[in-house]
């Protein structure tokens, strides 16, 4: 241990309740915490970390490429011994971390006040105490899952400490290496637990800690090969410049974009009226919040929560802004409000110039205005009203967020039909801001595309054991306005003579048969090259009706119970069973299978059904317990309308497995079959229409790759992309699905080899069902 290093952590611990002491035993220049110490290079640029009042906190190194690679290579090393580290003993190390943080829980508060990141250090410990448990127990209750490798997680600067550390704590539980990068206001306290890790027994490299330019960092830093994770949390801006920045490396990224969000916060008729006003005092006008708030009120009691906002807002004051220029934008918001009739409830004048703002309530105003649209950073309540139940949960998925929402009623069936009609991650029912880490929150719509706590966000820090190690590439030389826009190989135009082949296709679009717009149909060839049949050339009018029937038919499908929607899936396999020869030949004579191969798929395709049909009601979500007095349910929902590009590797198999996974969990699927073998796919359209599956559930459109992913990723409603294709494929989705975002579910044929199909692994069951589902968490308080 070097003299400095054991200096530092002697000073923390004499001085634990005083942040001004740690800080000056760093000189107040921290450097980056990499392979277990700081290090401080003197060529390197700083930036200063300021206080409320402007003051100079400390200074911060800001990383250039030689630190990034650095940082990856130590943590790659780290990996490997952390890796293999048994479950018992990651736990013990997280756990001794605890104790550490007991120590100094009120030196790392008040670096964080110091730095404009408020934390609670009780919060940071019950992370911790949760996550000790998973790292505990991942082996038996997580069998068959292996750890990613290095992660790297990427947070904003006005992001929160507890933000990072929800990623970063069961990272290492689950057994990677991390490289964290926080924001400017996030790293002091990071680096001062990175101090703490290691001092609890953390093995050098396992967290190393990277300062500087956010998104300049995280892109450099997810170009080195080792690195097999890539996970943002912060606002949407820069979740979408990283996510085109990555694109094409080859590595997963995910978004959770909470910051700047906006949530509703509904008031019925049959709410404790006071309470929820006090409610909306405690949130709306914190200083830093990561909500925005959007307050929704039944018209019958809406002059009763005006006037009881207005007595309790009287007095206070202005509340200081986090930058000098949010004032102009806040200015802004106000201004355009007011000229589309909204009314201001203000305890006092606007200073006339300044860093700060008064609470104020925007009482009027319309939906689309863009308070509500993209919410200003200042302290601003937009208030709506709605007559109806049903109106006011139509009012509360307005916003193209969907991250929580609070709602306030007595009427407890009223809360539960109501959260579950809302398209957010968490709802609090006579409550907010409920924050615990055994609750999961999936960002809905706008606000993000991965899982964040529970069981249920350990999943993103895992991979199935069955599966190949991550396989990371270079970006292509890709023109994305482009791509897709060429036509169809080997097309035939329509009014062509087709009777030398033996069939024309059909495509099958909202339960019906149909030719492509285009009216152009593609060669579909033998393995001997000669023309075998004509399949449709799809396209993106193709894609547009079939999303068009989806999203009609979607919702009441998902509503459907899970023993209606195994009842499909089974009907499915029946009558798949009946055709059991007729799909083998197709096989047969599309693949150059042998007949008893073929006669296997078609078996395993049938298995396949079954199976999701018996899934349908096993997998339900759970009772969380949690420290509050409450109650907390996960629920899995369905994502919606699911586009699937198909690989080329057993094509009746893969295509069943993929839409018998989505179907089952409620969704509905547009399926583009492989170019190289349409036909399994095309003449499983008689079993669709044979079943019970209602029409435009399923739709299956044929034509190039190239196209039908483009027009898949371009549209807007659909909410994600299962995707086998090539290296170019998968950079565009990640480069083109960052706004609007979508889930993605990528696989490169040329470098993965290919899933096999016909190993029904039980870890690769469960990552098709997580990838078909979000998770919404519902707290209920009974105290």
């Amino acid at each position: 241990m070097t003299a400095a290093w054991s200096h530092g952590v002697y000073t923390c611990i004499l001085f634990s309740i005083f942040p001004q002491a740690w800080l000056e035993s760093q000189s107040r220049a921290l450097g980056l915490f990499i392979d277990g110490k700081f290090v401080r290079s003197a060529d390197r640029q700083t930036c200063n970390v300021t206080d409320s009042s402007g003051g100079t906190v400390c200074s911060t190194v800001c990383a250039v490429d030689e630190d990034a690679s650095l940082s990856v290579s130590s943590g790659a090393s780290g990996f490997k011994a952390w890796s293999a580290v048994p479950c018992h003993l990651r736990a013990k190390t997280l756990l001794r971390l605890v104790s550490g943080l007991q120590r100094h829980g009120q030196c790392l508060s008040e670096l964080c006040d110091l730095a404009r990141s408020p934390s609670s250090p009780s919060a940071l410990v019950r992370l911790l105490q949760y996550y000790s448990g998973w790292a505990q127990l991942r082996d038996s209750l997580i069998p068959d899952w292996t750890p990613r490798g290095v992660v790297v997680v990427v947070v904003s600067d006005d992001c929160s400490l507890y933000s990072l550390m929800l990623k970063v704590l069961p990272a290492l539980a689950m057994g990677n290496a991390v490289v964290a990068i926080p924001g400017a206001g996030t790293a002091p306290p990071v680096l001062l637990l990175a101090q703490l890790f290691v001092e609890a027994g953390l093995p050098a490299g396992v967290l190393n800690v990277v300062t500087g330019n956010v998104l300049s960092l995280g892109s450099k830093v997810s170009q080195n090969p080792h690195v097999s994770y890539v996970t943002y949390s912060g606002n949407k801006k820069d979740g979408e410049i990283l996510c085109r920045a990555t694109a094409g490396m080859g590595v997963p990224v995910s978004l959770s974009l909470s910051l700047g969000a906006t949530c509703p916060f509904v008031i019925f008729e049959s709410a404790d009226i006071d309470s929820a006003v006090d409610g909306v005092i405690e949130t709306a006008f914190k200083k830093n919040r990561e909500y925005q708030w959007m307050l929704c009120v039944q018209e019958s009691v809406l002059d009763s929560v005006v006037a009881r906002l207005k007595v309790r807002m009287a007095g206070m004051k202005s509340v200081p802004l986090l930058a000098e220029g949010d004032r102009r934008l806040v200015d802004a918001a106000v201004q355009e409000a007011q000229q589309q009739g909204a009314t201001l409830i203000q305890p006092c004048p606007p200073p006339s110039s300044g860093a700060a703002y008064p609470p104020t309530v925007l009482c009027g105003v319309a939906p689309s205005c863009s308070c509500v649209v993209t919410p200003s950073p200042g302290p601003l309540l937009p208030l709506l009203s709605f007559r109806s139940h049903g109106e006011g949960v139509t009012l509360g998925n307005h916003s193209p967020h969907g991250q929580a929402a609070s709602l306030w009623t007595e009427d407890l069936t009223l809360a539960l039909e109501a959260a579950k009609s809302l398209s957010v991650g968490a709802v609090w029912v006579n409550s907010h801001s409920v924050m615990d880490p055994s609750l999961p929150i999936s960002g809905h719509k706008e606000s993000g595309n991965c899982i964040d706590g529970g069981k249920e966000g350990l999943f993103q820090f895992l991979r199935p054991s069955s599966s190949p190690p991550l396989t990371r590439s270079s970006p292509a030389s890709v023109d994305y306005p482009k791509f897709g826009t060429a036509a169809s190989s080997a097309i035939i135009p329509e009014g062509s003579n087709s009777s030398s082949t033996p069939r024309s296709y059909l495509q099958y679009v909202g339960g019906k048969l149909c030719k492509s717009e285009s009216g152009s149909s593609v060669c579909v060839l033998a393995p001997g090259g000669t023309v075998l049949a004509y399949c449709p050339d799809g396209g993106r009018k193709d894609v547009r009706n079939a999303v068009e029937a989806a999203i009609k038919v979607q919702p009441g499908w998902m509503k459907k119970s899970p023993v209606a929607r195994a009842q499909c899936l089974f009907s499915l396999a029946e009558t798949l069973e009946l055709m059991r020869r007729d799909m083998a030949a197709s096989l047969h004579s599309q693949t150059g299978l042998s007949l008893e191969k073929a006669d296997m798929e078609v078996e395993l395709s049938i298995a396949q059904l079954c199976d999701w049909a018996a899934r349908c009601d096993k997998e339900r979500g759970g009772v969380p317990s949690v420290p509050q007095s409450g109650s907390a349910l996960s629920i899995p929902e369905a994502l919606g309308v699911v586009g699937v590009v198909l690989p080329d590797s057993s094509p009746l198999l893969s295509m069943v497995s993929l839409l018998a996974a989505a179907v089952a969990m409620g969704n509905a699927v547009v399926m583009v079959p492989s170019p190289k073998y349409p036909l399994p796919a095309l003449e499983f359209i008689q079993v669709l229409q044979s079943s019970d599956l209602p029409g435009g559930v399923v739709s299956i459109i044929t034509g190039g790759r190239d196209q039908l992913t483009q027009a898949l990723a371009n549209h807007s409603v659909i909410k994600a992309i299962w995707y086998w294709g090539s290296m170019e494929g998968c950079q565009f989705l990640q480069h083109t699905c960052a706004s609007p975002l979508k889930s993605l579910w990528l696989h490169c044929q040329e470098e993965d080899g290919g899933r096999d199909w016909a190993q029904p692994h039980a870890s690769l069951q469960e990552e098709m069902w997580r990838q078909a589902v979000q998770w919404k968490s519902v707290w209920i308080p009974t105290a």
